[in-house]
């Protein structure tokens, strides 16, 4: 039995919607905050199924707001979305990790530098 695979496709309109692809029917439970949200559907497509998650108006205010996708049965991880709104927080996780990003870059030149100089 192969696992689910979740494609996001849109959001629009505080609806997220994805595309999951699975041999039989998923139960699918997505969290915000620790919380089952309800209303949550699953509908038949070609080729799967089509998950429509409505987004709290919660969720749409200052900050990064996370919602966990989850098998309901095994309780694995098929994905995961972000919200983020309001004005940028300075200390956002986000620069920090453009900051690694380009610290590995410099690395990774250097040391391929490194490596046609020692041939």
């Amino acid at each position: 039995m192969t696992h689910p695979i979740l494609t996001p496709t849109r959001f629009e309109n505080g609806l997220w919607h994805g595309h999951l692809q699975a041999e039989a029917e998923p139960q699918v439970e997505v969290s915000y905050l620790g919380e089952a949200l309800p209303d949550v559907t699953l509908a038949p497509v070609a080729g799967g199924w089509e998950l429509t998650v409505p987004v709290p108006a919660a969720a749409l205010s200052d900050g990064v707001h996370c919602f966990v996708i989850l098998d309901a049965t095994t309780s694995t991880k098929l994905g995961d979305f972000t919200v983020i709104a309001g004005s940028p927080i300075a200390d956002d996780l986000r620069a920090d990790v453009e900051l690694l990003r380009a610290e590995l870059d410099m690395l990774k030149r250097a040391f391929r530098r490194s490596q046609i100089a020692g041939d």
